[in-house]
């Protein structure tokens, strides 16, 4: 079913209006993002940030702001994933299609819409503090400037959220442009976990999706956030993760690329308190002509502080990935604890990756390692699952999901982690049968 948009003027047109219900403080805020917007320049040859990026890409001129989304009743019956989760919200073109809750007494989980007026204060404090810095400095002013709704969940002190809170965001109409924000906060020694669905209405549209997360995990407590990235492959997606983590704090960021003709995502992760933890999680499936770019910054800026990344690449046919990150450590964060790994698996002798891991140490008694490894599935493994019956196609896919199984099972969690290796299987159907 195709979306109607309301109208069609071009996202890069004009500055967007702020909805009258919305408080003054963000009205001003995103008056000053659209001028940041037009005052920084794009992304150009020669910047490190974007290097090896394809550029043209960042054409976003035929994109359009506005539209109705498609309401009908469909596609709350195709936001399914997890079987039983605690709450779950559908939206469709930045729009509340369906809500359903079952969260422990004080815990605020609503459309950020909703949030900022009746919470404007709560969101003011947490909202979009941390500046960017990993290249997309532009596209994030763009998205706090057209930001019309999200999620907004607060988990007060000693709260624990048993189950997951469900997002569905999807994308309909040609040319359509979202902005998803997703606003997590823990209180002290709270626990939760938020998983974002970023899906296509249709699979022929395209569309652009500019998202941003900010994600607060406050003392002693565990936030675990994961994103479904399952658009359709005329999709383009730029995908900001700021997280900030306190003293004894835990944060588990996970990123499944499935879909999108393109995808960027930036994750940037701040231990700031001491025995904080950061673990940064990725499994990319790309195919046909997909380009995934990914770009990360583990900011260890306390002492005592662990911080873990593991990102998977399995590539096929003519597609290119990109791993450029960083491990910071500031003056003074003594006795760091800090891991950076990115592997890549050749499915096809055309693919392309891209690895470029790196450390910059300020501080005394640190551990802190990084490396990338690529590398084509051998003849021996292929001849050892044929001799057991198993067809070559099938048998080469049964290797790239094992090679991603051992980030997915970092998870913690059988029932989330079924539902990413179904999400995975289907990527891996669709690479089987020559579809998208």
């Amino acid at each position: 079913m195709s979306v109607v948009l309301e109208h069609s003027s071009s996202l890069l047109d004009s500055a967007p209006e702020t909805p009258a219900a919305f408080p003054a403080w963000f009205a001003d805020r995103q008056r000053a993002a659209w001028q940041r917007f037009l005052d920084t320049p794009t992304p150009k040859r020669g910047d490190e940030m974007w290097r090896f990026s394809t550029l043209k890409q960042l054409d976003f001129s035929v994109f359009t702001k506005g539209g109705a989304g498609d309401s009908s009743v469909a596609i709350v019956q195709r936001s399914t994933a997890l079987e039983s989760p605690v709450a779950k919200f559908v939206f469709v073109n930045d729009r509340l299609l369906h809500a359903e809750s079952k969260l422990p007494q004080g815990v605020l989980c609503l459309p950020l819409a909703e949030a900022l007026v009746t919470h404007g204060d709560l969101v003011r404090e947490h909202f979009m503090k941390q500046d960017s810095r990993l290249g997309s400095a532009k596209w994030t002013a763009l998205h706090e400037a057209n930001l019309s709704n999200g999620l907004f969940v607060h988990v007060p002190a000693n709260v624990e959220v048993v189950g997951s809170i469900e997002v569905f965001h999807w994308l309909g109409g040609e040319n359509a442009t979202i902005f998803p924000h997703t606003l997590v906060v823990t209180g002290a020694n709270a626990k939760v976990r938020v998983v974002d669905y970023f899906q296509s209405v249709n699979d022929d549209e395209a569309g652009l999706c500019v998202a941003v997360n900010d994600l607060i995990a406050g003392p002693g407590s565990k936030l675990d956030y994961l994103a479904i990235q399952a658009f359709n492959e005329r999709t383009r997606v730029i995908q900001v993760n700021e997280t900030g983590v306190a003293r004894d704090a835990s944060a588990t960021g996970f990123i499944l690329n499935i879909g999108a003709a393109w995808a960027r995502n930036e994750s940037l992760s701040r231990l700031d308190g001491e025995g904080s933890r950061s673990d940064m999680l990725s499994v990319s499936v790309p195919a046909r002509a997909q380009e995934y770019d990914q770009r990360t910054f583990q900011h260890h800026v306390s002492p005592g502080a662990y911080s873990d990344l593991l990102y998977k690449n399995s590539l096929y046919d003519k597609s290119r990935t990109i791993f450029s990150g960083l491990i910071f450590v500031d003056e003074g964060a003594h006795r760091t604890d800090a891991y950076q790994t990115c592997r890549n698996l050749f499915m096809s002798e055309d693919a392309e990756a891209n690895s470029m891991p790196g450390l910059e140490i300020n501080a005394d008694d640190v551990k802190c390692s990084h490396g990338s490894t690529s590398a084509a599935i051998s003849d021996e493994e292929i001849f050892y699952l044929r001799a057991r019956g198993i067809d070559p196609v099938r048998a080469r896919q049964l290797i790239a999901r094992g090679f991603s199984v051992e980030v997915i099972e970092r998870l913690g969690d059988e029932k989330v982690e079924e539902m990413v290796l179904r999400f995975l299987d289907d990527k891996f159907a669709r690479i089987a049968s020559g579809g998208a």
